[in-house]
């Protein structure tokens, strides 16, 4: 199983490593990772697995959400399932 993560916001020193951190303490294996930054605008997609993630997939979900939160960024975390059958309709 895998999941899309998307960030965006103001650029700032540190985010692919934060985010990044908190995948490594759920075991999820970050697999790809395209980012730009435009300007002061950062941008980025990461396609993780989550196959053997140590919390369920809320629980990712949240810290990444408050991860955002705390850093001024919209992070957003989509299951592979949900983001392969937005993009069929």
């Amino acid at each position: 199983m895998k999941a899309v993560i998307t960030v965006i916001g103001k650029d700032a020193v540190g985010i692919l490593a934060k985010v990044s951190a908190i995948c490594a303490e759920n075991n999820a294996n970050v697999i790809e990772v395209t980012q730009s930054v435009l300007q002061d605008m950062f941008a980025m997609i990461m396609l993780v697995d989550i196959t053997n993630i140590s919390n369920d997939f809320v629980a990712l979900q949240d810290k990444l959400t408050a991860l955002g939160d705390s850093l001024g960024l919209k992070i957003h975390t989509m299951h592979e399932d949900i983001f392969n059958t937005m993009h069929r309709i």
